[in-house]
């Protein structure tokens, strides 16, 4: 069994950089909530409840008085649904975790947990040490930037100047090089990839999203049909 410091310690440097790069969009958020009309009580309220930032993005730019539920939770869904499709994937890699762990494991995966907890499970067992690891920092740190933007006003006022909005991007490729599996990798890529952008210019809103997930599924799956069909018909000719 692995040391569970050893994970934790672990979990935490693997997502080290990912909570830096949320450091100016966690201010921001707090900034314009503020601005909204959302005291520095509830900008708390909504980290610790919600923990999603481009979702909380959206009701922001959306919040008046009074607050619109209805488009506040249809938005929310569409922004997050692909959610869906990340837990499913990520489920198979819990087996190490207690039962009562893995609906916890679920509420605190945002994208950059769920990234680094499936590069993870690629090479060992994903321990549930390792995960509270990433989600803790991670989920402590935007808390604390997004109330530290609401007590203190626009820090920054426009991440995207100085390239943080690069930051993420910069992340997930590095992890993208760490999934590479040749050319089944490309395929889904380049069917997500497509799919995405297709969604983006033809419909408004954050359907692009999802459109650019389920591509990718469905290419996965048949490209990994193929290949094990494949397999079986050498292993028949044998």
């Amino acid at each position: 069994m692995p040391d569970e410091q050893s994970e934790v310690r672990l979990g935490l440097t693997a997502i080290l950089p990912a909570a830096v790069a949320v450091i100016p969009f966690g201010l921001l958020l707090g900034a314009r909530a503020v601005e909204q009309g959302l005291s520095v009580g509830e900008v708390a309220l909504m980290s610790v409840l919600v923990f999603a930032g481009s979702a909380q993005f959206v009701v922001i730019d959306i919040w008046s008085e009074p607050a619109p539920w209805l488009i506040i939770g249809v938005t929310t869904l569409m922004v997050n649904i692909r959610h869906v499709l990340m837990g499913a994937s990520l489920a198979g890699k819990l087996g190490a975790f207690p039962a009562l762990a893995k609906p916890v494991a679920m509420l605190f995966m945002v994208d950059e947990v769920w990234a680094m907890a499936e590069r993870r499970a690629l090479d060992r067992t994903l321990t549930p040490a390792y995960y509270a690891g990433m989600f803790g920092l991670l989920y402590a740190n935007w808390i604390t930037w997004t109330v530290t933007g609401a007590w203190f006003g626009r820090l920054v006022s426009d991440p995207y100047a100085f390239g943080f909005d690069f930051a993420f991007t910069a992340i997930f490729i590095t992890l993208l090089t760490g999934f590479w599996r040749g050319r089944q990798t490309a395929l889904i890529l380049a069917a997500s990839s497509a799919a995405a952008v297709a969604a983006k210019l033809a419909v408004e809103g954050p359907w692009y999203i999802m459109a650019g997930a389920l591509a990718g599924v469905l290419v996965a799956t048949v490209v990994s049909t193929s290949e094990a069909a494949d397999r079986v018909e050498a292993d028949d000719g044998i």
